[in-house]
C-alpha cells in the first residue's frame, strides 16, 4: 500500500475518532450534573437557587434564621411553618373533636334526665332555711360565672361562628360579629385571673380532700342509687369540678395572657402552642361545666336557692350535706345560720 494511501486512512480515522467523540461529549455532558448530584446526599436533586432559597423561607427543612436590623424575637425570620400547622390543627381536629366532646356532655346529660329526673329530697322541706352561703361568696361565685361565660360564648363564636353565623347574618354581618367578640375577650380576658384568685382564695378551704369523698364518688353521689351518701359542705363531685375550674382557669389565663400581650418576647412557637392549649382546656372546661349547671339547677331539687338567695331547707342540707348540717348545728348558738321564713334571717336560735 503507498503512502499516500495510508496517509488518507489515517486522516479518515482521525475524523471518525473526532466525530465519536464530539458525539459522546454531546450526551454525556448534560449528564453531568446529575451524577454529581445523586452522590450529593443533601441535596439529592440539581441545586436551583430560587428553590433553594424559598425552601429556606418557608422552614421546609431546617430553620434559617435571616439577619435584620430589627431586633426582637423571630424578626430573622420571614414564613413560620407553625402557624399553618396551628391553622391545619384548628379546622381539623379542634373544631369537629371539640363540637363532639360538647354535643355528648349535652346529650349524655338529657339523656339522664330523661331516664333519671331530677333527684328530689328524701324528706318533706322543713320549711326551716339555713345559710349555706355568704352575700361575699355569692358574690364571688356569680362575677366568676359572668366572666366565664362573656368569654365562652366569646370564644365559641370565633370557633363556630363562621359555620353557624354566616348562613344567618351574613360575611359582613359575621365579620363585625367577630371583631366585636374578639375585643371583648382580649379586653375581659385578663379580668378573669383576678375572678379565678377570688374564687380560690374564698372556696379552697371546703374544697381539701376529706373522709367520704372516695365512698361519695363510688356511689356516684347517689344519684345511680345506693342510699344516702354522706358529705361535708362540698362532697367530691363539687371539689372535682372546683379543682378542674381552677386548674384549667388558670391554664386558660396564662395562655390567654400570652396570646394578648405578644411584647413579652415569647417566640411564635410558644404562641401556638398557647393557642393549641388555650382551645382545647377551654372545650374541656365548658363541657364539663355543662354538668355542673345541670346540678346545680334542674338536676337536683333545692339546689338552685343556694346560690341566689344563699339559703337552703334543712331537709335539703341534710339530705345532700349531713356533716356540714351537723357542724352548723353544733355552731347554732349565738348565730344566725338558722331562719324560719325563707330569705329571712332572725337572731338567735330558731
Amino acid at each position: 500500500m503507498s503512502d499516500k494511501k495510508q496517509s488518507r486512512i489515517r486522516r479518515h480515522r482521525k475524523v471518525a475518532y473526532s466525530l465519536l467523540s464530539l458525539l459522546v461529549l454531546t450526551l454525556v455532558l448534560p449528564l453531568i450534573p446529575y451524577a454529581v448530584a445523586e452522590k450529593d446526599e443533601t441535596a439529592g436533586k440539581v441545586f436551583n437557587p430560587g428553590t433553594e432559597l424559598w425552601r429556606d423561607v418557608r422552614q421546609r427543612d431546617r430553620d434559617v434564621i435571616g439577619t435584620t436590623q430589627m431586633k426582637s424575637v423571630d424578626a430573622g425570620v420571614l414564613i413560620n411553618e407553625y402557624g399553618e400547622t396551628w391553622r391545619h390543627f384548628r379546622m381539623q381536629q379542634l373544631v369537629p373533636y371539640g363540637a363532639a366532646l360538647m354535643g355528648i356532655v349535652l346529650s349524655i346529660i338529657l339523656l339522664f334526665y330523661l331516664l333519671r329526673g331530677p333527684l328530689r329530697l328524701q324528706e318533706e322541706p322543713s320549711g326551716k332555711k339555713i345559710e349555706r352561703f355568704t352575700v361575699f361568696e355569692r358574690t364571688v361565685h356569680w362575677f366568676t360565672v359572668a366572666i366565664f361565660w362573656l368569654l365562652a360564648l366569646t370564644g365559641l363564636i370565633l370557633l363556630y361562628g363562621r359555620f353557624v353565623l354566616i348562613p344567618i347574618l351574613g360575611a359582613d354581618g359575621f365579620g363585625i360579629t367577630a371583631s366585636a367578640c374578639k375585643e371583648a375577650h382580649n379586653l375581659f380576658g385578663p379580668t378573669f385571673l383576678v375572678a379565678l384568685v377570688l374564687l380560690f382564695l374564698t372556696f379552697v378551704k371546703d374544697n381539701i380532700y376529706a373522709r367520704g369523698d372516695m365512698l361519695w364518688l363510688l356511689k356516684g353521689g347517689g344519684m345511680l342509687g345506693g342510699g344516702h351518701v354522706s358529705a361535708g359542705r362540698f362532697n367530691a363531685g363539687e371539689k372535682i369540678w372546683f379543682w378542674i375550674a381552677i386548674i384549667g382557669g388558670l391554664v386558660l389565663s396564662v395562655t390567654g395572657l400570652i396570646l394578648v400581650f405578644s411584647i413579652l418576647g415569647q417566640s411564635r412557637e410558644i404562641m401556638g402552642l398557647s393557642h393549641v392549649l388555650h382551645g382545647i382546656v377551654a372545650l374541656v372546661v365548658i363541657s364539663v361545666s355543662f354538668g355542673h349547671i345541670y346540678l346545680g339547677t334542674a338536676g337536683v331539687e333545692g339546689t338552685l336557692g343556694s346560690m341566689t338567695t344563699g339559703y337552703v331547707d334543712e331537709a335539703w342540707a341534710k339530705s345532700h350535706h349531713d356533716r356540714w348540717y351537723a357542724e352548723v348545728k353544733a355552731a347554732e348558738d349565738g348565730s344566725d345560720k338558722i331562719v324560719d321564713e325563707p330569705g329571712l334571717a332572725t337572731e338567735g336560735k330558731s
